[in-house]
């Protein structure tokens, strides 16, 4: 049954409001990438809208521009690939190489699954070899869970991958981390919203289950907040939910988090060249912008050599999302 529910826009307060100065960048040193639409899975709580049935893809000239900044500037510490699978998308490889010839970090956000699609069945041994952080999705430690938010089979496929993994030497190899993504499920009723739960003691519950079940290792569990963006946003608009859910962030609103939000000392490139202040951005289409109002891509970034041309980071309603509770980043809670 679809619930009915007060409009609360009235009362949303614009997150600009809640700051007490504007929310500006610092130095970049995070670059991420989001190479792609294209995907294996399908999944519910998925804010790119990523599938099998999508092509969008990074060409080869963005492709070239993005190994130009990752090559001309070393403040870049970290490279961030996401996608859709970013394994499945072109310039996967390219830019990996390019990052680690430079000796910077490269975060490989992964599903898992993709490992045992055709062609990509050497990704895991690819990514040791390269020596990339892999940080991979796995929404719940009991399989049900897992199977609802990304379908059948889902679980099962991703124990198999982590074992994999931990066989090449990740989660136990200094040189080889291994993280899990923890999402809340995505609610459908006012009573089903929920936060996060305290990242360290689910993170001791997932090594103890993960350990005892499947003799899996791992480093770290990130807890990461659903924002109302792709196909959540469609969910909760489906049931009513959607203003509601965002009030009741605004209601847990953490003015301690604010400095810590992701947005702060990364960019998040698009698969056109296109830059955001971040991927939630990139995917609500609000694009970073000079201080005279110029929308930026990685041309721009050439040209003006230097990527630090951002002064003042683009809010919306679903920074909430961030700033809620414990706080939310692509690396999981902003304080402990």
């Amino acid at each position: 049954m679809i619930s009915t529910h007060t409009n609360h826009k009235a009362n949303l307060t614009p997150f600009a409001e809640k700051l007490n100065s504007p929310l500006t960048k610092q130095q970049i040193k995070v670059l991420q990438i989001n190479l792609g639409r294209k995907c294996n899975l399908a999944c519910t709580h998925c804010h790119v809208e990523a599938s099998p049935k999508r092509t969008e893809e990074l060409s080869p000239e963005i492709c070239e521009q993005i190994i130009q900044l990752i090559r001309r500037f070393p403040q870049i510490e970290t490279v961030d690939l996401t996608g859709g699978a970013p394994e499945m998308n072109y310039g996967f490889r390219p830019i990996v190489e390019a990052a680690r010839e430079q000796n910077k970090e490269v975060i490989v956000r992964s599903n898992l699954t993709v490992y045992f699609e055709p062609n990509f069945k050497d990704i895991p041994e690819y990514c040791a070899k390269h020596k990339t952080r892999i940080v991979a999705s796995l929404p719940c430690y009991l399989e049900d869970n897992v199977d609802k938010q990304r379908g059948a089979g889902v679980y099962n496929d991703s124990i198999q991958a982590l074992q994999w993994l931990n066989q090449l030497g990740y989660g136990h190899d200094p040189n080889l981390i291994l993280d899990l993504v923890y999402n809340p499920p995505v609610p459908i009723t006012e009573e089903q919203f929920t936060l996060p739960p305290q990242q360290e003691k689910l993170e001791k519950d997932y090594q103890v289950y993960l350990q005892e079940h499947f003799g899996i290792q791992f480093n770290n569990l990130f807890t990461i907040t659903n924002l109302p963006i792709g196909r959540i946003k469609d969910f909760l608009h489906r049931y009513q939910l959607h203003q509601s859910y965002l009030k009741f962030l605004e209601d847990n609103y953490n003015p301690a988090t604010v400095s810590n939000v992701m947005c702060r000392d990364e960019l998040s490139v698009d698969y056109l060249g296109n830059i955001y202040d971040c991927d939630f951005n990139q995917m609500e289409n609000v694009p970073a912008k000079t201080a005279e109002g110029e929308n930026i891509t990685v041309q721009k970034l050439l040209e003006f050599d230097n990527l630090d041309v951002i002064k003042t980071i683009q809010t919306r309603p679903y920074c909430y999302g961030c700033t809620a509770g414990s706080g939310s980043s692509c690396g999981g809670a902003l304080l402990s």
